[in-house]
């Protein structure tokens, strides 16, 4: 069992394949300049297998793919039927933009994966090229349609920002309800990779307005899910994600790993130790003695309660 020193217990992995991304959305990448890790520099797939069987061994129930954009690597679906043939019974979920999944998703439904979390912040193609800095909302239209058709179970990710998309709410959760997917608004995440520009909404605003064209009261979620959960009363149930919050981090039970080897203890905290070398040599009680003191150096709570602006970008971490 991994256990960190505030008496956590970790059992969710999530791991970046790629900085990589088709997009270049506002709230996560710059529009040009991004460095994009060498090949040579990069976990294979066949040594992150090697570590997240170190993981699993030890307890790690769920684990997550993202990136970047994590089907911009090729052999995705490969290494996820890497781990749901060792551990068949492990959540195995995926963050993306949807933008591959109309040829993707019952790929890799078929590999093992159980659950998406596709990023849906407006359903208004200009606003979407203007958001994302490039074209494709009805490609990921289609893709939630064929993740949909493939049986694997979806949520919508929805970053709120003011002034953009706070007038889309309602539609944004029709459009989830009318999907079989549940939506949840996440406050923006304020990093030095992101558009300066851009006006977070905090929970209690997204409420309000949510307010105004639904009922809805709070439901008990999960202690280990970072989603506060409400229900509306046509019983639609959406989430809230505020990070700023500091029981976001009470329970905190994941881990993260990038694609260049980084063991991340925390999404706000751009302290880390790499298991790179060690995996490249097939040295794993090294790599189990890193992951030892990343658990053992992983943060009571996240930079924002200090006032810090994140210095590594989430498209690196997997946001």
């Amino acid at each position: 069992m991994l256990i960190d020193a505030y008496g956590r217990v970790i059992d969710y992995l999530r791991i970046s394949l790629t900085q990589r991304c088709n997009f270049r959305c506002q709230y996560c990448m710059p529009e040009s300049g991004v460095e994009l890790g060498e090949h040579e520099n990069m976990l294979s797939h066949e040594e992150m297998f090697e570590f997240v069987k170190i993981c699993i061994d030890n307890g790690i129930k769920k684990v997550r793919i993202s990136g970047g954009e994590p089907l911009v690597r090729q052999g995705a679906e490969d290494f996820i039927a890497m781990m749901f043939a060792y551990a068949p019974h492990i959540d195995l979920a995926m963050t993306a933009n949807g933008y591959f999944l109309k040829s993707k998703a019952q790929v890799l439904k078929n590999a093992g994966l159980k659950r998406l979390n596709i990023s849906l912040d407006t359903l208004n193609n200009e606003k979407f090229k203007q958001i994302a800095r490039r074209d494709g909302l009805e490609q990921v239209l289609q893709g939630i349609e064929a993740a949909k058709s493939a049986g694997l179970g979806i949520k919508l990710n929805t970053v709120a920002i003011k002034g953009f998309n706070d007038d889309e709410f309602d539609a944004l959760m029709s459009f989830a309800a009318a999907n079989n997917a549940q939506i949840r608004f996440i406050e923006y995440m304020e990093n030095k990779h992101a558009n300066p520009e851009l006006k977070s909404i905090r929970a209690d605003e997204i409420l309000s307005k949510i307010a105004t064209f639904k009922n809805f009261k709070e439901i008990t979620k999960s202690s280990q899910s970072a989603s506060r959960l409400l229900a509306g009363d046509d019983a639609d149930i959406f989430g809230l994600i505020n990070p700023h919050q500091c029981d976001f981090c009470t329970t905190c039970n994941r881990i993260r790993l990038s694609s260049e080897g980084l063991l991340i203890p925390c999404l706000y905290f751009d302290e880390g130790k790499s298991i790179l070398a060690a995996m490249k040599k097939g040295d794993l009680a090294s790599a189990k003695q890193i992951l030892a003191d990343v658990l053992a150096n992983k943060p009571e709570k996240n930079r924002w309660q200090e006032n810090q602006i994140s210095e590594r970008g989430f498209y690196q971490t997997g946001g």
